[in-house]
């Protein structure tokens, strides 16, 4: 009996420690992704000064990044608690105390939101840059010279933007969340050509891909399942879905007021329609023209992170 026993705490001690070895692999495997630097060949950027530009700006700064940023730009410290796995915050876009703007150069800027690359070269952490690397020069000069002219702030610390706990560590490592670290996920050889402005299939999709509908809503957004564990299934957005039953109203309605025509409401937490819903008319219209030219799509319901 005594052997037995003996096998079995041999047993049981051999698998708690491949179990410490895993996780310590996985802990490391996060951490050197999260320390990966990438060079990579940053544009010079027009940043424009004249009002028109700067209010276009604010209006980019609405359906982008007030969301998370806060509607004052002065970030969210608290932006995603994730309890015992660590934490994510929301940094400080304004000139004041915390903020980012005032320590860094207009090139500074192009390379986190364009590409994804901080300036010691380590990759951005949630911050959509893959959808901004389709930003056009003008918008993105005209976004940064909205962010040059906000108010300032006083909000924030001195944390880091991202604090993962060891078992945040080991999760992310196993890809738990997806891949989160968005400079390796850009193509950085292959910048998109840029439509001009007008209710046209061209600008609608530049606008689809500006926004990050992908992300929740799929590659052929045929809808899908975000890396949220807490999401619901992000609906089909092409004539194969309930979009084919809607009219353009219905569509300009939904994202005004975050009521579908069957009467369910969205959430804003997964679907942010206060800040998309800011976008002109003319913009929606041509997002709506846009889905309306996809392929007929049957709804997809795996994962999309």
């Amino acid at each position: 009996m005594k052997k037995v026993l003996k096998g079995i705490g041999f047993v049981f001690g051999s698998l708690i420690g491949l179990i410490i070895l895993l996780a310590l692999g996985l802990y490391m495997k996060s951490r050197l992704e999260f320390s990966h630097t990438y060079n990579v060949n940053v544009e010079s950027a027009s940043i424009p000064t004249d009002a028109t530009s700067i209010d276009h700006g604010k209006h980019l700064a609405t359906i982008l990044c007030m969301e998370c940023h806060s509607q004052d730009l002065g970030g969210d410290t608290n932006w995603m608690a994730l309890g015992a796995l660590g934490g994510v915050k929301a940094p400080n876009l304004t000139n004041g105390k915390y903020g980012i703007a005032g320590q860094l150069s207009n090139t500074d800027l192009v390379r986190i939101l364009r590409h994804g690359v901080k300036p010691d070269g380590t990759s951005v952490f949630v911050m959509p840059a893959n959808d901004f690397y389709h930003l056009s020069d003008s918008d993105l000069g005209d976004l940064i010279a909205y962010l040059r002219s906000v108010p300032s702030v006083d909000r924030g610390d001195d944390k880091p933007d991202v604090q993962m706990t060891f078992i945040g560590n080991v999760m992310y490592g196993a890809g738990v969340f997806g891949n989160l670290l968005r400079a390796s996920t850009i193509d950085q050889t292959n910048r998109p050509a840029t439509p001009q402005p007008g209710i046209s299939i061209e600008y609608g999709k530049y606008l689809v891909n500006i926004n990050g509908c992908h992300d929740c809503h799929g590659v052929q957004l045929s809808g899908g399942k975000s890396g949220d564990p807490q999401s619901p299934p992000a609906p089909n957005l092409t004539p194969g879905g309930d979009l084919k039953n809607w009219s353009e109203a219905d569509f300009l309605k939904t994202l005004r007021t975050g009521s579908t025509p069957s009467g369910d409401l969205l959430e804003p937490r997964f679907m942010p329609w206060p800040w998309k819903g800011q976008m002109t008319d003319d913009e929606l219209k041509a997002i709506w023209m846009y889905l309306h030219s996809l392929p007929p799509l049957p709804t997809t319901t795996s994962s999309t992170g």
